[in-house]
């Protein structure tokens, strides 16, 4: 299969800016599997995304993308993932290289938040989702995808954005002013106010691992996903949110996860395929 994007192959060397890390690996998810799939659905799609950014105004795929071999792995607790994903991601990030993690079911973030904690600490996690994910323990691991952001915060600090689902006992562990909730969202955006975007960002570190679970958008707009939740975000606010961050603090690395593709949904391997590139084309003009 042709890499991310499908540019020509002098803009694919290993040395390129950009490095896209598929992480095909579904062992947790408790609801729909096919997580694993996400990878491969969103490098086809890329190949229909246009290299033209309207936003940046730039054609930033000129910079370099390299599209790594997949992370394999497969021992059913993603413990042993972690490191197989660290060693990528700081190898990325000591290259002066851009990491881009492709799920996978949102466990495969761990080990590439430990390894930009690791190189740039003190870091932010800034976590786009339906879900907390602050469990200390699920199904008997600590490394499930529902536990993802309590093991981020044994490394960085974190700010959850377009959360709708907690489980009660999450909710006495989490820092309410961190925590940006979907109906909250919705009342700000309907007033037309968006200063809570900066409000976000005010709470992060200069350095962000930027983590974006596809449940976080509306399953109206991005259904193809393995735990869908009612009330998500939709694309210009997850846009602007990250255009915002991007200009105001230093991405280091960041992960799209959770597309679970369906055949007869195409629309939702596309929009994760732009999201991918949206977001990559935000860092790569802030960090001129």
């Amino acid at each position: 299969m042709p890499g991310f994007l499908d540019i020509p192959d002098e803009y694919t060397r290993p040395e390129a800016r950009v490095q896209v890390i598929p992480v095909p690996y579904d062992a947790t998810s408790t609801y729909r599997k096919g997580a694993d799939l996400g990878p491969e659905a969103m490098i086809e799609a890329s190949a229909q995304v246009e290299w033209y950014d309207i936003e940046t105004q730039s054609e930033h795929y000129e910079q370099g993308i390299h599209t790594q071999e997949p992370v394999l792995c497969d021992a059913h607790d993603p413990v042993k993932l972690a490191p197989l994903v660290k060693e990528r991601v700081t190898t990325a990030i000591r290259n002066d290289q851009l990491p881009i993690v492709l799920g996978g079911e949102h466990s495969v973030s761990i080990g590439a938040i430990e390894a930009a904690a690791a190189c740039c600490g003190p870091i932010s996690v800034l976590q786009i989702d339906a879900h907390g994910d602050t469990r200390d323990n699920y199904h008997g691991m600590t490394h499930n995808h529902a536990c993802v952001m309590a093991r981020a915060r044994e490394h960085a600090s974190i700010v959850q954005v377009g959360i709708r689902a907690i489980d009660a006992e999450e909710l006495e562990g989490m820092d309410s002013d961190r925590v940006f909730f979907g109906h909250q969202i919705d009342a700000w955006t309907r007033a037309n106010d968006t200063s809570w975007m900066d409000r976000a960002i005010s709470k992060l570190e200069d350095r962000v691992y930027l983590t974006i679970d596809l449940d976080a958008f509306d399953p109206s707009i991005l259904p193809s996903t393995g735990t869908p939740e009612p009330g998500g975000m939709d694309w210009f606010t997850v846009n602007e949110l990250v255009r915002r961050v991007a200009q105001q603090r230093t991405i280091v690395a960041f992960d799209v996860v959770e597309l679970c593709p369906n055949p007869n949904h195409h629309a939702s391997d596309f929009i994760a395929a732009k999201l991918v590139y949206r977001v990559m084309s935000e860092v790569l003009a802030a960090q001129k």
